[in-house]
């Protein structure tokens, strides 16, 4: 289990890394806020990754989201550029709405583009200080495959989408490699990667 914090990563693990900074005792996320000071990446090892997880996520609001890779009949993913960074899109799942329905409905409403899943891809887990509710959250966001692409891309402008591109799989791999982990991470598992 991995928990990223923007470009740093919190690993839950039974089985100790052949390097880098091991956590032990306290798993607060003011020590795993302050060890991201000077690390990128820290590894809580245990027992049971689950339960410690589970403790660990016990101090943010959770939150639940869905989002996915477009892929058109030439191969091609639908990517797009959000506050300056390479991104996927997605939301927060509404009230009564599956993950599969919610990932469809962010894709046409961020990028102009309708498309239909074809299958899941990974669940990614990322946490942040949320200004405008002035508390942390812990997100899951559920990613998949979708087909289709009928539409014109628009980028929606008011969530801080600057351009919506098709891209070839190099490209996808280019811009993937300029985007956070968890874009990274659904990119790998979309080419098997994973």
């Amino acid at each position: 289990m991995t928990v990223y914090f923007a470009d740093k990563a919190l690993v839950f693990t039974s089985e100790a890394p052949a390097a880098g900074c091991v956590v032990e005792g306290d798993v607060s996320r003011d020590k795993i806020l302050e060890i991201f000071e000077s690390h990128n990446c820290a590894t809580v090892v245990v027992a049971d990754p689950d339960a410690a997880f589970a403790a660990f996520a016990a101090a943010f609001t959770r939150v639940e989201a869905a989002g996915g890779v477009v892929v058109d009949d030439r191969g091609e993913a639908l990517m797009m550029r959000r506050n300056g960074r390479w991104d996927l899109p997605k939301g927060h799942i509404e009230p009564g709405e599956s993950p599969e329905v919610c990932a469809a409905r962010e894709i046409a409403e961020e990028t102009g583009v309708r498309a239909e899943v074809v299958r899941p891809l990974c669940d990614t887990w990322h946490a942040y200080w949320f200004p405008k509710t002035a508390r942390w959250e812990l997100k899951r966001t559920h990613w998949y495959l979708l087909r289709g692409g009928e539409g014109i891309p628009t980028p929606q402008t008011e969530e801080g989408v600057e351009q919506v591109v098709w891209c070839s799989p190099e490209r996808t791999a280019e811009y993937a490699a300029q985007a956070f982990p968890t874009v990274r991470r659904v990119i790998a598992c979309l080419n098997g990667e994973e």
